[in-house]
């Protein structure tokens, strides 16, 4: 379940931002522009997808902050079991014309596991996706309708349009 806006940061890229909520879960998110369709909107409708990427923690204290005249975003958990902390940002265009979000996990403090769970629901969850497995670390999700952006268009963000 999506948490209220005022427990969310912003990540972006000068092109779009992303939503990104204490418990580590993207959950509002247009791509690749700011006017673009959604990809995750959960926090709009908790079926229109996120991409949540936490500790497996019980209960625990959540901060978040932005390293230093930058705009990486450091959430961390705080429990008796360990200490974890995941890292949000996208790179800046024009030096990486490709968009990314980039997000890290770490254990600061115990061994932790982490659960990963992309759910991306595009145009604002009316339209279906296929799942193609690019190599053992990439997965790439596309939106199954001909007038969203295609994986080689976000590549060379002046073919959208």
């Amino acid at each position: 379940m999506s948490m209220a806006i005022e427990n969310h940061a912003v990540i972006g890229d000068l092109r779009t931002t992303a939503l990104v909520a204490l418990n580590g879960s993207i959950d509002f998110m247009c791509w690749p522009r700011f006017d673009s369709p959604s990809v995750f909107a959960s926090l709009l409708e908790p079926s229109a997808g996120f991409f949540e990427l936490a500790p497996v923690l019980e209960g625990g204290r959540f901060r978040q902050f932005y390293v230093p005249d930058t705009n990486v975003l450091l959430t961390r958990v705080l429990s008796p079991e360990g200490v974890s902390e995941i890292s949000d940002f996208m790179t800046l265009a024009p030096e990486y014309p490709e968009q990314r979000v980039i997000r890290r996990v770490k254990a600061i403090r115990g061994t932790l596991s982490f659960r990963l769970h992309c759910a991306p629901r595009f145009d604002y969850a009316r339209v279906g996706h296929k799942a193609r497995v690019l190599n053992d670390r990439v997965i790439l999700f596309e939106p199954m309708r001909d007038d969203l952006p295609t994986a080689d268009q976000l590549n060379h963000p002046d073919d959208c349009g």
